[in-house]
């Protein structure tokens, strides 16, 4: 999995205009480290809270079929909605422009707890942490039996936001009486939001990283699983804080769970994956009781920062982070060749 001598021009797209702007900002730069460690050329396009693209301080005029700034592959480092949600990876395509990650509609529903959560059953029913999908309309309507529903979580509760990534607009409930004060918390983000039991066990995660078409030959892998990491948190639980404040959190790789469960941890995170269509990379969370394994959620675009957890697994499996962003842009020109040919 070493990196390929041909040098490559990369935009790295880093911003965007979610609550999660500062964060892709550091992502974005770290990956641009990455790549010019690993040789290649990087052009850099920030995406403006405004929504606009930028490079070298001007707009970007783009027209569909031709490309991006004449560049190779374009990795898009955007968190949340108007980045990670399917809505630039949909305009990367009218672009005609290669692109790391995953498409528009794995993009799109994975971006969405509920949906991801609801694909999960109907696919293949993977065991998940028990939630209940709430919309601002309903909960306007009929917010007596929404709240009988949520009672059957039981206590404690986490709300959340649906389509927010970085742990962002977490509420933890401890008394039933609380849960329409996080509700219209949640609701000040977005019109939906996600309300899932409180889960037993340690909190593990497990990176996924593609197979290249040749290595799939012969009936290979979909793609690596990484070594699950166990999270340990200084607060209450796993919020935004906690995920990016220095000493917030401690990643343990290989987490401490058995050797059955750690097999069935890299197992679900590949079946998901493939489930829900992602490409080139993704992080999935579980929580681990014993030998019982349940997925939480999905990230198609795991944080990329010095202290994100997806690169930090790569790296304890042997895979380095500019072998790592080398290897995404690989599997982004490999794609874009292969829907081309119409094999895609």
């Amino acid at each position: 999995m070493g990196s390929v001598a041909t040098a490559l021009t990369v935009a790295v797209l880093a911003g965007g205009r979610s609550s999660e702007h500062e964060v892709s900002l550091s992502s974005g730069a770290s990956v641009r480290d990455g790549l010019v460690a690993s040789k290649h050329e990087v052009v850099w396009v920030e995406v403006g809270r405004d929504g606009v693209w930028r490079h070298e301080g001007a707009r970007l005029q783009m027209s569909p079929g031709e490309g991006l700034l004449g560049v190779d592959v374009v990795f898009p480092v955007l968190h949340g909605p108007f980045g990670e949600d399917g809505t630039v990876q949909g305009l990367l395509e009218t672009l005609d422009v290669a692109y790391v990650g995953s498409g528009v509609a794995a993009s799109a529903v994975c971006l969405d707890k509920v949906l991801f959560k609801e694909l999960m059953s109907a696919a293949c029913n993977v065991p998940q942490v028990d939630y209940v999908g709430v919309h601002l309309d309903r909960w306007r309507r009929d917010r007596e039996r929404v709240l009988a529903e949520l009672g059957r979580l039981g206590l404690p509760a986490f709300v959340k936001p649906a389509r927010l990534g970085s742990s962002l607009g977490i509420v933890k409930v401890t008394a039933a009486g609380l849960f329409p004060g996080a509700l219209e918390g949640a609701f000040e983000h977005e019109p939906r939001a996600i309300v899932e039991a409180m889960s037993p066990g340690v909190e593990v995660e497990c990176g996924v990283l593609a197979c290249t078409a040749s290595e799939r030959r012969g009936g290979g892998e979909l793609g690596l699983a990484s070594q699950p990491g166990e999270i340990s948190v200084a607060r209450e639980f796993y919020d935004f804080e906690a995920k990016y404040q220095p000493g917030g959190m401690e990643l343990g790789v290989p987490a401490r769970i058995s050797a059955a469960a750690s097999a069935r941890v890299r197992e679900l995170a590949l079946e998901v994956f493939a489930h829900a269509g992602c490409e080139g990379l993704a992080r999935v969370d579980f929580f681990v009781d014993g030998e019982q394994v349940v997925v939480n959620e999905l990230n198609t675009m795991p944080g990329f920062t010095p202290t994100s957890v997806y690169p930090k697994l790569m790296d304890a499996s042997g895979i380095s982070y500019p072998q790592l962003v080398d290897r995404l842009c690989r599997l982004a020109l490999e794609r874009r060749e292969q829907l081309r040919a119409g094999t895609g």
